[in-house]
């Protein structure tokens, strides 16, 4: 989902990713993964798909008062093509390990500082994309049974409670709820997935036009 008209882009992550992705790691959970951990998954795990997000909408333009012309659109997919990396902050990431036809989320993060602006749902989209490619037929995670922003928005892409795991998680024992998305590959499932690809696309398309 890589969008010139997007504030965001997601990529493949790499191993110089690492550095800049534990500090968001750090802030996001209470026991976050080492940097050796990430370096396995990148350069070892064969089974393992991890992405960064990348803000790539420069903040002077974010600040502009809304577009009444096409000139705005231009600068932003110049500015996104012709920016290095390190103009182009990480805000998120995720990965998961793909086993069968069963794709696993093993983390989602995104930075405190850029909540709630889509880009959790986007690093979302982009895993199922690259899970589909892979021929997955489902998509499963854990997420805590006190995280409901987390869960609503995995029941927005057909997650559903299938089990729970008691004290799961190691920082103070609490229970993980185990969600699952089934038969993705299904026309049902299909329209739904993309009636919700195509709402997000255009709020952040309007993002990247009006500015937050």
């Amino acid at each position: 989902m890589d969008r010139a008209d997007l504030p965001y882009v997601v990529e493949p992550m790499k191993l110089e990713d690492i550095p800049e992705l534990v500090e968001i790691e750090q802030q996001a959970f209470p026991n976050p993964w080492p940097a050796r951990a990430y370096r396995y998954e990148v350069a070892q795990n064969r089974l393992a798909h991890y992405f960064v997000a990348r803000r790539q909408l420069p903040e002077e333009l974010e600040k502009e008062p809304p577009a009444r012309d096409a000139h705005l659109l231009k600068r932003i997919q110049r500015w996104a093509q012709s920016s290095p990396q390190n103009n182009r902050p990480m805000v998120g990431y995720c990965g998961f390990w793909i086993a069968a036809q069963e794709a696993h989320i093993s983390t989602i993060a995104v930075d405190p500082k850029h909540r709630e602006r889509g880009i959790g749902q986007l690093l979302l989209i982009t895993a199922f994309e690259k899970a589909l490619e892979l021929d997955a037929t489902l998509v499963s995670l854990e997420v805590r049974v006190t995280n409901f922003v987390a869960q609503n928005l995995y029941r927005k892409y057909g997650f559903k409670v299938v089990g729970r795991r008691p004290r799961y998680y190691s920082d103070n024992r609490e229970d993980a709820l185990i969600m699952t998305a089934d038969r993705i590959t299904s026309a049902s499932y299909q329209r739904i997935f993309q009636r919700r690809r195509k709402d997000l696309l255009r709020r952040l398309q309007r993002h990247a036009l009006v500015g937050p």
